[in-house]
């Protein structure tokens, strides 16, 4: 048992060694390898002016009852995809098909009635050409005879109007979209004007945001427009810009609107959207986003010498310019150079120390 225990302590050793040396290969090859450096430079870049936006959708509507009755059909709820057409809410109809019933029973009886004034008027004029009738008697069978003619039509529209208004109990989606809100419950009694569902179409959205007018000149000649979706990560060039012209006397600012060029998934109207407008230009120091070391609040970067000493250094960092740069505030010269792989060159660091 003890050569056992011996032999077993033994391999596990050789392991550790082994472990130790591919280790210490490993730092002395990145210690090997030539640092990959950036230079510190002055760029010219777009000076942005920068707003809170919200995403709207340019169709969104309400849909409301335009009769009176109880809801007895609920199609779709909230979130639910809607295409152009479709039912969504149907009310009880029974007393809107009765009142269509008597409007068209109302029509039979006075096409009825047209027919035998019109039969009565044809039979007074033959009577009158062969001098069997008066006048007067003419004139009374054509009196009638329109008077049947007007309330016919009075009656036939009547029925129209009566149909219409039974189609109303059944709503339709006007557009293809998806549903916001359901403001109704199954079997609730609803009056016109009531609110019954709202929709949008989240393919037509965009984004409003309200600048300073000291700045809307700028910002209707901007040379490019930018919208971020932090909460998805997200960002893309943005559409046309429209100003609106009205101001808000309180704040002073006014409302512009961006169009997106295309649908970005998860978007909805209410969701918050960061807006980029390009209004010039500006110089600026930068240096790539990969170069920094981030600890906690405190941000630095390998600064690289030209006979290839390394030191880590604190800076004060600004906006970040793009998805790959950095501004610098304080901390670096032009003449100088910085690491691009922080973590490969704290390795070589400490391989050179040792």
């Amino acid at each position: 048992m003890r050569a056992m225990w011996r032999i077993g302590r033994s391999r596990l050793r050789l392991r550790g060694a082994a472990a130790l040396v591919l280790a210490v290969v490993a730092i002395g090859a990145v210690a090997a390898e030539p640092l990959r450096t950036a230079p510190v430079l002055y760029r010219e870049v777009d000076r942005q002016l920068v707003a809170d936006g919200v995403v709207e959708a340019v169709r969104q509507s309400t849909v409301a009852a335009q009769v009176s009755g109880r809801v007895v059909d609920i199609r779709f709820d909230v979130g639910d995809v809607v295409k152009k057409g479709e039912v969504i809410v149907r009310i009880d109809e029974r007393e809107l098909a009765e009142a269509l019933a008597s409007a068209q029973a109302q029509v039979a009886q006075a096409q009825a009635v047209f027919n035998n004034a019109k039969v009565q008027y044809e039979r007074s004029r033959e009577l009158f050409n062969q001098k069997f009738v008066s006048q007067a008697a003419l004139d009374k069978a054509l009196a009638d005879y329109r008077s049947a003619e007007a309330q016919l039509a009075a009656a036939t529209a009547a029925a129209g109007q009566a149909e219409t208004v039974k189609g109303h109990a059944t709503i339709v989606a006007p557009y293809g979209g998806v549903v916001a809100a359901r403001h109704v419950q199954l079997g609730e009694t609803v009056l016109p004007g009531t609110p019954l569902m709202t929709g949008f179409d989240p393919k037509d959205l965009r984004v409003v945001a309200d600048v300073p007018q000291l700045s809307v000149p700028e910002v209707s000649a901007s040379r490019g427009t930018v919208v971020e979706f932090p909460d998805l990560g997200a960002k893309l060039a943005a559409g046309p810009v429209t100003v609106l012209p009205a101001a808000d006397a309180k704040t002073h600012t006014t409302r512009v609107r961006v169009a997106l060029p295309r649908y970005v998934a998860g978007t909805y109207p209410g969701m918050y959207a960061r807006v980029a407008f390009a209004i010039g230009r500006v110089r600026k120091l930068l240096i790539p986003a990969t170069a920094v070391v981030r600890r906690a609040e405190v941000s630095a970067v390998y600064v690289v010498t030209p006979q290839g000493a390394v030191e880590l250094r604190q800076l004060r960092l600004g906006e970040a310019v793009g998805d790959a740069e950095v501004k610098v505030l304080a901390g670096l010269k032009t003449s100088e150079a910085v690491a691009l792989e922080p973590f490969a060159t704290a390795a070589a660091k400490s391989a050179a120390a040792r």
